[in-house]
């Protein structure tokens, strides 16, 4: 007898989309939908994009990500590519590694009409390794900290970005010695040297969240964290030199918002 269990029986609707990953969403959907039930982050109302937008701005990106060219890595499930298509980007190149995060980013375009997203399915650090496409911008919001080896994506973003934003949580101590839950995630510190800049790692491992079908972490059982000031020195090794940036608290860790930008980036 055939299996029907994955067909709807009932009249076609966007919350039907969202159901196929019921119970596995982060994201909230956007504030003027608030017909559809998903995750409880409010992602496509994140306030991140706009203080991303406004501090380009203020370093002399003219119109912000309107009409730029943006690399997006690590869009989850689309809620960051839905502010930067609604700021007028031209185009937003979306690079997603988890299969049922990209499936959801599709099913975020669809339902919220993303006409200037492309999202890709693959390794974004290969994907930067080979391409020789340039971007206006970079947006890397909740990825650094998932990579075991967040310098060499600061190296390849910078080969291929004239304008960076970053949102990352990093490793520090007075959080760790505050939070001993967190911080028992923690193990061995590793001395690293990537593209001529040496720095300090702190090994995180993601431990039972990795059976949590919703996983949103990196594609290793760990990852390695930096240090804020070696974040910002990696970005100065690379030729970044104009920055804004805040600290914030964040339940996993503190966190660090930043917008960087070299000197021979083009205004206009």
């Amino acid at each position: 007898m055939a299996d029907f269990k994955h067909f709807f029986g009932v009249e076609p609707s966007d919350q039907n989309a969202l159901d196929l990953f019921a119970g596995e969403w982060s994201s909230q959907p956007p504030a003027d939908r608030p017909d559809l039930k998903a995750g409880v982050t409010p992602l496509f109302d994140d306030p991140r994009v706009a203080w991303a937008n406004d501090r380009l701005i203020e370093m002399g990106l003219a119109s912000g990500v309107r009409d730029r060219d943006v690399l997006e890595l690590g869009p989850l499930e689309g809620g960051h590519t839905y502010l930067l298509d609604r700021l007028g980007a031209r185009s937003i190149t979306a690079i997603e590694a988890n299969a049922r995060a990209y499936l959801k980013c599709l099913i975020a375009k669809e339902t919220f009409d993303l006409p200037r997203a492309h999202f890709l399915l693959g390794d974004c650090l290969e994907f930067l390794r080979k391409t020789d496409l340039r971007f206006d911008v970079g947006f890397a919001c909740g990825i650094l900290y998932h990579l075991t080896d967040p310098v060499e994506l600061l190296e390849l973003l910078a080969r291929r970005c004239d304008a960076l934003f970053l949102w990352t949580v990093f490793f520090d101590p007075d959080f760790v010695a505050q939070n001993p839950v967190p911080g028992a995630k923690f193990s061995e510190v590793l001395e690293m040297e990537t593209a001529g800049f040496k720095h300090t790692v702190h090994r995180f491992n993601y431990g039972p969240s990795l059976d949590w079908k919703g996983f949103c972490g990196g594609g290793e059982v760990y990852s390695y964290w930096m240090e804020k000031e070696q974040i910002l020195g990696a970005l100065r090794h690379f030729g970044f030199t104009d920055f804004r940036h805040e600290q914030q608290p964040n339940v996993h860790g503190s966190a660090l918002m930043l917008a960087a930008r070299k000197p021979a980036a083009v205004t206009g």
